[in-house]
C-alpha cells in the first residue's frame, strides 16, 4: 500500500508521542529526538502542499513556457520582464500635453463553457483582450499594456500555454503589451478542467481628445462597425438553444452556418483598435461605443446627451447568419435581440453629416461591414434613448 506524505506525517507523529510517554529519557536524548523529527518534518514539508493541491515547481514552469509568447507582444515602455512583484512601465508623453490613463477589467463569461466542451481553448484569450482594449477605445484611449489572471483547480501546462497564447495573440491585435499576471491554483474550487480568466487594459488619451459623447448633437450620424458574431456576450441563452433546446453537440455541423457550433460560437470578439485609432488622427468624431453586453439599447445610450435620441435602422446592415439562426430557433423577439446581443454590430461611432461618407470608405478599406446605421434626433422628456426601427 502507498501511503500520502500527510498520512505518514500523522503517523510519525503518533509514535514519537508514544515513545516518548513509554520510555523516560533525559534531556540530551530528548533534545536529539527534537532536532530529528524537526529534520524529518522539514524534509516532508516540501511536499505537503503539493499534496494539498498545489505545485510551485509547476508555478515556476509556467513563467519559463509563456515567457517567450509575452515577450512578443513587447512594445517600447516595457521596462521588466515577466516573473517580477509588478509589470513597469515607462510612459513616453512627448506628444501628448495633459495626459489621462483610461482603464477597464472585464472577462470572458460564459464562453468559457464552451471552450470547455469543445477542448479548445486558444481563442478565448483574444476575446480577453478585446473586451478590455475595446471598452476604453471608446473613449479614444490607446491600449498601454495589458495583465491577465487565470484560476483553475489544477495547473495544466499545456493549457495554460494555450490561454496566454491567445491573450498574446489579442495584445498583439491591439497594439498593447502584456506585461504580467497571475496563475493561481485553487484546488477544490474549480471543477476538473475548468477554469476562469479576467483582464485588465490600461490605455493613455490628452484630456483635450478624451472621447466620452458629451459633443454628440442632433443631425450627427452613427457608423456601425460590424461584428464577428456573437463576441463575449448572451452566451447563457445561447448555450441553452443549442445545447438544451435543439441538443447541438459542440462538433455538430449546422448547415444555416456553414460550420459546427464550436467553430461558430468560438470565433473571437473583434479587436477594433487599430482602424479606430487611424480614423481618430484623421475625423473628428463625437462619441463611440463599444456594443456588448446590453446590446445597442443599453450602450448607445451610455454615450447619448439627454436631449438626444439615437435612431438606428436595422435594415441598414447585414446581420451575421448566426443571430438569424439564434432568432428563429429561440423564437426571440428583434428588440429582445437587439438587447442582449450585438446582432451583428460590434461597435458605434457618431461623427459629423458631412464626414460620414467618407469615413465609411476610410474604414471599409480596412474592415468589412461598414454601414451608416443611423442618425441623431431630437429627444422628448419621456422618449426612449434608442429607438432601433426592425426589419
Amino acid at each position: 500500500m502507498v501511503y500520502s506524505k500527510i498520512q505518514l506525517y500523522s503517523c510519525l507523529t503518533y509514535i514519537v508521542s508514544k515513545f516518548l510517554k513509554l520510555f523516560s529519557v533525559d534531556g540530551r536524548d530528548l533534545d536529539y529526538i527534537a532536532n530529528w523529527f524537526e529534520k524529518v518534518l522539514t524534509l516532508m514539508t516540501g511536499d505537503l502542499y503539493r499534496e494539498a493541491g498545489v505545485d510551485l515547481d509547476k508555478a515556476n514552469e509556467i513563467v519559463r513556457r509563456i515567457r517567450p509568447l509575452v515577450r512578443t507582444t513587447y512594445r517600447g515602455g516595457v521596462i521588466t520582464d515577466i516573473g517580477g512583484f509588478g509589470g513597469l512601465y515607462s510612459l513616453n508623453l512627448q506628444d501628448v500635453k495633459n495626459p489621462v490613463l483610461v482603464s477597464s477589467t472585464d472577462g470572458v463569461g460564459t464562453k468559457l463553457k464552451i471552450a470547455f466542451m469543445a477542448q479548445k481553448h486558444d481563442t478565448v484569450g483574444i476575446d480577453l483582450v478585446a473586451m478590455s482594449v475595446n471598452d476604453i477605445l471608446a473613449q479614444g484611449a490607446k491600449p498601454l499594456f495589458f495583465l491577465d489572471y487565470l484560476a483553475m483547480g489544477r495547473i495544466d501546462l499545456d493549457l495554460v500555454e494555450q490561454l496566454v497564447a491567445g491573450i498574446a495573440a489579442g495584445c498583439k491585435r491591439a497594439g498593447c503589451s502584456l506585461i504580467g499576471g497571475e496563475t493561481a491554483e485553487m484546488p477544490d474550487f474549480y471543477k476538473e478542467n475548468e477554469y476562469d480568466m479576467a483582464g485588465f487594459a490600461v490605455g493613455l488619451v490628452d484630456n483635450s481628445q478624451i472621447i466620452d459623447g458629451s459633443t454628440i448633437r442632433v443631425g450627427h450620424r452613427i457608423i456601425g462597425l460590424a461584428s464577428s458574431g456573437l463576441h463575449s456576450n448572451g452566451y447563457s441563452l445561447v448555450r441553452r438553444i443549442m445545447f438544451d433546446t435543439l441538443g447541438l453537440k459542440p462538433d455538430s455541423f449546422v448547415p444555416e452556418l456553414n460550420r459546427t457550433v464550436a467553430e461558430e460560437l468560438l470565433e473571437p470578439t473583434s479587436i477594433y483598435v487599430e482602424p479606430v485609432l487611424s480614423l481618430l488622427r484623421k475625423y473628428h468624431v463625437h462619441g463611440m461605443a463599444h456594443i456588448t453586453g446590453g446590446g445597442l439599447y443599453d450602450n448607445v445610450e451610455r454615450i447619448l446627451p439627454r436631449a438626444c435620441k439615437a435612431l438606428i435602422r436595422e435594415e441598414s446592415w447585414s446581420v451575421h447568419p448566426v443571430f438569424d439562426f439564434i432568432r428563429k430557433k429561440g423564437n426571440i423577439s428583434s428588440q429582445e435581440m437587439n438587447h442582449v446581443f450585438n446582432n451583428g454590430i460590434g461597435f458605434v461611432v457618431v461623427v459629423e453629416p458631412s464626414e460620414a461618407e467618407d469615413i465609411v470608405a476610410f474604414l471599409g478599406a480596412v474592415l468589412q461591414g461598414v454601414h451608416i446605421i443611423g442618425d441623431i434626433v431630437p429627444r422628448g422628456p419621456d422618449a426612449e434613448a434608442v429607438e432601433i426601427i426592425s426589419r
